[in-house]
């Protein structure tokens, strides 16, 4: 069996990864691009592991028979046109018996296949050290700024410039604020936040800057690395800054789809009762009734937004004397600010 196992190292030289877990894991994290090809279902797992707490004979006969049939149904379907000399790895959770199965399989058929040492697991335990490492290795440039001045889009655009940008909203699917909730979209799990993460770090150029916007410790339920808040947190910073009218235009825009979501987002803004009391709750939520949207959008600005951004920005500890301010219109030429940006030094 030695010699079917293949290192994390070795993931690139395969033609496809695959991962036999059940659906239910992969959906929470799975190596990048792999594809899943369950070994055992959701419910077969649990039946084969309850078994196995009261006669592990029988739960290893009956895993097999379940595992031969899947591979079988596999064979005929996924895998049914894969060439002669198709070289795929495979993975389970610890590289144990699932992935071990498929592997012998398509190996008697006479597929290239190798077993991911240590499984998943071990994918976890170097996503984990990359963590800690990958973020050191460049250098940031922090676009921070009171809510409304078009940071997320700026830094969107600077991608489209060419610039090299690290979207952490963007991964954690989360605009950052009581409101960042992107409709009709739930968060990724922690792991596959941090897969991601270390996927989008491992394409930078060291030698060119990473653009990043500023962010607490925590995107929604999502936390960000230490190594990377320290890194960011010391980099150099460009200040954005916006009009109040622009500012308002803008927010309204963005605030426009959840209106029509008005039972969900009364609810999100429900959860600040008690910041703001139970009279101005009411107010915005019949302003919410009323699609009066640059009002409520003006309002928070100025009594939640602005105040909690002085109170706990995530910039305050960022070298002050090393931020550059630049005023843009966040809902203008949005290109040009993009240049703007790449020529701060």
């Amino acid at each position: 069996m030695k010699n079917q196992l293949a290192t994390l190292a070795e993931r690139s030289a395969f033609d496809e990864i695959i991962d036999v877990r059940t659906p239910a894991e992969f959906a929470i994290d799975h190596l990048p691009q792999a594809i899943n090809a369950p070994v055992l279902s959701n419910e077969e797992r649990v039946i084969v592991g309850t078994l196995y707490k009261t006669d592990a004979f029988a739960a290893t006969r009956l895993g097999a028979a379940l595992a031969a049939r899947n591979i079988a149904a596999h064979l005929e379907g996924v895998f049914a046109h894969r060439p002669r000399d198709w070289k795929p790895l495979i993975y389970c959770w610890r590289g144990g018996k699932r992935s071990g199965s498929m592997t012998a399989m398509f190996n008697l058929i006479g597929w290239r296949a190798r077993q991911l040492a240590g499984g998943y697991k071990a994918y976890r335990r170097w996503v984990a050290e990359q963590l800690l490492q990958a973020p050191l290795r460049y250098q940031y440039r922090v676009l921070c700024g009171l809510t409304g001045c078009g940071k997320t889009r700026l830094l969107r655009t600077l991608a489209a410039e060419g610039a090299q940008v690290l979207d952490l909203e963007g991964l954690a699917r989360h605009r950052g604020s009581l409101l960042g909730g992107l409709p009709g979209e739930d968060q990724p799990s922690q792991k596959c936040f941090d897969s991601m993460l270390v996927a989008d770090l491992a394409v930078f150029d060291p030698a060119r800057p990473v653009y990043v916007e500023a962010e607490s410790k925590k995107i929604g339920q999502l936390w960000l690395p230490d190594a990377l808040l320290a890194a960011i947190r010391l980099a150099p910073a460009i200040h954005i800054e916006a009009s109040q009218a622009d500012r308002i235009s803008y927010l309204a825009r963005e605030y426009a789809a959840l209106f029509d979501q008005a039972a969900a987002f009364k609810l999100q803004l429900s959860k600040l009762t008690g910041l703001h009391g139970k009279q101005t709750i009411a107010r915005w939520h019949d302003w919410i009734d009323q699609r009066a949207i640059a009002q409520l959008a003006g309002e928070l600005i100025d009594r939640h937004y602005d105040p909690l951004y002085r109170r706990s920005s995530p910039d305050q500890s960022l070298r002050a004397a090393r931020q550059q301010r630049l005023q843009i219109d966040p809902g203008g030429d949005i290109h040009a600010a993009a240049r703007a940006v790449l020529a701060c030094n």
